[in-house]
């Protein structure tokens, strides 16, 4: 089977990986800090302008929204795993940098959402309202 849509998620987590460990390093941290969503930003920013190009093939499309669709259960796995206390216990940058991404993840809903533009959901609720 053939999986379309996979170099894009990869260079995507390539390059958010890469700015993760740039993040710790800048930080005085030796791990990655945030990769996992920046690869998710890039994901979702690269696919929404190649689809608005035009530059994407249907089953491309199709592979890519699994993928995305499959990066929120890899997430919800990987932050299972923290300690927060011990991360607590190391210092209040733990602390200050979830807030961080908390409160951008926050601001990032309403223009991420007005991206992804109109759902079919959305549009068949107003053809049942009208």
């Amino acid at each position: 089977m053939v999986i379309y849509g996979l170099l894009i998620m990869g260079l995507c987590a390539i390059v958010g990986n890469v700015l993760g460990y740039l993040l710790g390093g800048i930080l005085g941290i030796t791990a990655n800090v945030g990769g996992v969503g920046f690869a998710m930003l890039f994901l979702v920013l690269v696919t929404r302008r190649l689809m608005d190009q035009g530059k994407l093939s249907k089953p491309a499309e199709s592979g890519i929204q699994f993928w995305n669709a499959m990066y929120i259960p890899v997430v919800v796995a990987m932050a299972a795993q923290q300690n927060v206390v011990a991360a607590l216990k190391g210092g209040w940058i733990a602390f200050i940098g979830g807030l961080g991404a908390v409160i951008i993840c926050f601001a990032l809903i309403r223009p991420l959402t007005a991206m992804a533009g109109p759902s079919e959901l959305m549009e068949d609720d107003d053809e049942a309202s009208a």
